[in-house]
């Protein structure tokens, strides 16, 4: 099969969107500290089919529930570790399912995600960069998982929502050398990582990893998509991926979406390099169709 770094030399790729953002839709209650990762364990059924709603919208890419699962997340829910290796297992496994169910119509990928630090717990700080944690913690924190999720098959693995170059280091340090794919997704705010450093340093990172297929930006406002794509593109030597949320904005405290959602500008993202697109938060497969109608031949 056509590897997705193969199909990124010959033009974009479409991208699946906001996983959780389809399944609360669909009436799923997200609301624990596991997020979208608790139907894993009580409905994969449920997963799977949104996978498929995406592959249907017209999505190359299904990106698995594999975000916010992580031993120690799970242990602060009173699950332990084989649950959580479960979790991971599953979600590239329902990911494949629903690729192979699409059939006909050019190949599709799963991409494992691996999502930072901050999500495990599960309080927004992913989205402010502060853990406060080293290369060499992070590294060990996030070994276990990516060890897990390269093992369950994906086609790519899935770094994202990067929020600090430590991080974007432990992570790109732990895949390198691993043969297996990977793109680096920051998620940034005024040009900067959460942590308010340079993105460009981040992108510059994944030059010497040969495993990683592209790097970019991901839960982000659209507004800032455009810049961002270029300091990539520019900096980081690899075809870029641009994911960003709808436009509308994320209250931590509240748990809940503030704002309106805005047109996704996909043309020009293409126009400033980006080869990988979809969305995050708060897209779904009606976007996402619209999306693959702007990339189409």
């Amino acid at each position: 099969m056509q590897t997705l770094a193969q199909a990124l030399d010959a033009g974009p790729v479409v991208l699946d969107g906001g996983l959780a953002t389809l399944l609360e839709a669909r009436g799923h209650d997200l609301s624990s500290s596991l997020w979208s990762a608790r139907l894993l364990l009580d409905d994969p059924a449920a997963v799977r089919g949104a996978h498929a709603a995406y592959l249907a919208a017209g999505a190359r890419v299904v990106t698995t529930a594999s975000y916010q699962v992580s031993a120690t997340g799970f242990a602060a829910a009173g699950l332990d570790a084989d649950a959580a290796a479960t979790a991971l297992r599953r979600s590239v496994a329902v990911a494949r399912e629903a690729v192979e169910a699409a059939g006909e119509g050019g190949p599709r990928w799963v991409a494992a995600s691996v999502g930072p630090y901050g999500a495990a717990l599960a309080d927004g700080s992913e989205y402010r960069g502060d853990d406060g944690l080293s290369v060499a913690q992070l590294r060990r924190w996030h070994r276990p998982r990516l060890q897990q999720l390269a093992a369950a098959g994906p086609d790519v693995l899935a770094l994202e929502t990067v929020p600090s170059l430590a991080e974007a280091e432990a992570l790109l340090a732990e895949v390198a050398g691993t043969g297996v794919p990977a793109w680096l997704s920051l998620t940034a705010a005024g040009g900067r990582t959460r942590a308010g450093e340079p993105v460009e340093e981040a992108f510059a990172m994944a030059r010497d990893v040969p495993e990683v297929v592209a790097v970019g930006v991901n839960c982000c406002d659209p507004a800032e998509v455009g810049g961002l794509a270029r300091l990539a593109a520019a900096s980081g030597g690899r075809p870029v991926v641009a994911y960003p949320n709808s436009g509308e904005g994320w209250d931590a405290a509240a748990r809940g979406w503030t704002g309106a959602p805005v047109p996704l500008p996909v043309a020009a993202w293409v126009a400033a390099g980006a080869r990988l697109v979809g969305g995050c938060c708060r897209v779904g497969p009606q976007q996402v169709r619209q999306v693959a109608a702007a990339l189409a031949p």
